[in-house]
């Protein structure tokens, strides 16, 4: 089959190609970096055009010009999981959280809860079978494209080639149109650790040993621990992540991954979703020790609990006296989304010598300058509540670590007022005391 042939006729402006988008569809952009700038673009210049078009997307990297651009409110934006740009866009007004469970995000999409009538992607260039890499998204990817009547890449020569463990390319026969792009795959720059960060990652890092295989959020916290790997004897760590970030780039590049003792897919780091630096795109790019995964595998529970030795480190908002956790809202304000927090924990505390962490500052200042607890007595104020206290793993402050799996409420408020800021404990204690959650023979 002459494949180039196939493409010369597929290919199309970005501007011709948003035609095949009309009144009232749902258009998918996948998640991170398969946005597709130029098809953004192109299509925001429709606006007053196209009436009730919805846009689904995760974790926007870029402006995205549906949204910026939109001054007869054709668009709709809406999200998965969110990033700081998408934080602000729902404080505007502008976009809606859709929430869910990452492991089960592709199922939305295969049971019909969420309709695709235009996929619109970015992928790698086609090789010479006629097949075009996802690259850094594989997450829900082939879920929506198998739902979408129409499909258009925008093809990218910056996009990485990455092989998968299933649902890694697409293939010229099966799309609608191609457009060509040359902007720079979207990076994000890794937080910088504060001392804060440092002393939170010192009590995690006694956990991680030799051999064991590591799911890493982002955010100054795991970079600390990575530093203390890199620095450390730790060896022949193993990596199971749903997004790849430069933290790990560090452990490879330290060689303290190196995936051989991992019960499952040896020899073989193991992403869904990733976004960094241009730096970890190209170290990324035909690179056979690491492989992409459906998210439906890489947070299923069942997936995680093979590994055995696993320990997840992510972070978290506030927590409350009963061990319940928000990671996701501040009162009523979207900050992030479930994501696959509860998926690894839930895979964690199912693995045989398995344990998850998550993490935050005991405190946060607000914009008065006034100091409060992240550790509150209960939730009140619409908080959304990511992991209920019944999964409640080990929170760690710069104060320490309450373990919580297995413990009475009286025991979790102990161990939690315990790594709250000393400022603080008093009036928690008198607020356990109330929700008759605290013991007399308690320590003070």
């Amino acid at each position: 089959m002459d494949y180039q042939t196939m493409y010369a006729q597929k290919l199309r402006t970005a501007e011709d190609a948003v035609k095949i988008v009309k009144d009232g569809d749902w258009v998918d952009y996948s998640q991170t970096c398969s946005f597709p700038q130029a098809l953004d673009a192109a299509l925001a210049k429709r606006s007053g055009e196209l009436h009730d078009v919805k846009i689904r997307n995760a974790i926007s990297m870029l402006p995205v010009q549906t949204v910026e651009n939109d001054p007869y409110g054709s668009f709709t934006y809406n999200l998965w999981h969110c990033s700081g740009l998408d934080r602000r866009y729902i404080d505007q007004g502008k976009a809606y959280h859709s929430p869910m469970l990452f492991r089960h995000n592709g199922s939305y999409y295969r049971k019909g809860y969420a309709p695709v009538n235009v996929a619109m992607i970015t992928v790698a260039p086609m090789d010479k079978n006629g097949n075009f890499s996802f690259g850094l998204t594989n997450c829900a990817m082939q879920e929506i494209l198998d739902a979408a009547e129409h499909i258009v890449l925008e093809v990218n020569p910056t996009m990485p080639v990455i092989a998968g463990l299933a649902n890694d390319h697409i293939n010229i026969q099966d799309v609608d149109f191609v457009v060509e792009s040359d902007l720079p795959v979207p990076t994000v720059k890794s937080p910088t650790a504060t001392d804060t960060d440092r002393k939170i990652a010192s009590y995690i890092f006694p956990y991680v040993t030799s051999g064991c295989t590591l799911q890493l959020g982002i955010g100054g916290i795991p970079n600390s621990i990575g530093s203390m790997i890199a620095e450390s004897d730790v060896k022949d760590l193993g990596m199971h992540t749903e997004l790849m970030s430069d933290g790990y780039l560090d452990l490879y590049l330290a060689g303290k991954i190196t995936n051989a003792k991992k019960k499952l897919n040896r020899g073989k780091g193991v992403f869904s979703i990733c976004n960094g630096s241009r730096k970890l795109y190209d170290f990324l790019d035909h690179n056979d020790a690491i492989l992409s995964a459906p998210m439906a595998y890489v947070n299923n529970p069942a997936t995680i609990r093979e590994l055995d030795d696993f320990i997840s480190i992510n972070g978290c908002i506030a927590v409350d006296l009963f061990g319940q956790v928000s990671s996701e809202s501040a009162g009523l304000r979207q900050i992030s989304g479930t994501g696959g927090q509860v998926d690894f924990i839930t895979g964690a505390m199912e693995a045989e010598h398995g344990r998850a962490f998550l993490a935050m500052h005991a405190t946060f200042t607000d914009k008065t300058g006034k100091m409060h607890s992240n550790i509150i007595p209960h939730f009140t104020g619409g908080d959304i509540i990511t992991t209920p206290r019944t999964q409640a793993p080990n929170i760690v402050t710069e104060y320490g670590i309450a373990s919580l799996p297995g413990k009475t409420t009286w025991q979790r408020a102990e161990a939690l007022i315990n790594i709250a800021h000393p400022d603080f404990r008093d009036e928690l204690i008198r607020a356990a005391e109330e929700q008759k959650i605290w013991r007399q023979s308690n320590k003070r």
